[in-house]
C-alpha cells in the first residue's frame, strides 16, 4: 500500500502540486480500502480478524521515515507562495480599510 501511496505522492509533485499530511493520510486510506475490496473472497474470508487501517499522525512520521518523503506540507503550514501577489494584496487591503474609515 505504501509503495501505491509513494507513487502517487512523486506523481503529485511532478506536476507540481503540493500534498499535505492530510491529503496523503486521506489517500493511504483510500488506497488501503481499494486494495482491500481487491482481495479474492477467500483470502478475505481468512482475514476477517477485523484489520483496518488508520493513517494516525505516528503512522505518517513513520511512513516519511521509510519512504524517505521530506516535501510535505504538515497541517497547519503555508506552502510557498507568490511573496510579490501577497504584499501587493496587503497593500490593496490596508487602501480599502483606509478609505472605509
Amino acid at each position: 500500500m505504501e509503495q501505491v501511496l509513494l507513487l502517487w505522492i512523486k506523481e503529485k509533485q511532478l506536476a507540481g502540486d503540493s500534498v499535505s499530511e492530510a491529503i496523503i493520510c486521506e489517500k493511504a486510506g483510500a488506497i488501503f480500502q481499494d486494495l482491500k475490496r481487491d482481495v479474492t473472497e477467500t483470502e478475505r474470508e481468512s482475514s476477517q480478524s477485523g484489520e483496518g487501517f488508520k493513517a494516525s499522525r505516528v503512522w505518517f512520521d513513520n511512513f516519511k521515515k521509510r519512504s524517505g518523503i521530506h516535501s510535505v506540507i504538515r497541517h497547519g503550514e503555508a506552502s510557498s507562495g507568490d511573496i510579490k501577489v501577497a504584499e501587493n494584496f496587503i497593500k490593496v487591503f490596508e487602501k480599502l480599510i483606509s478609505e472605509e474609515v
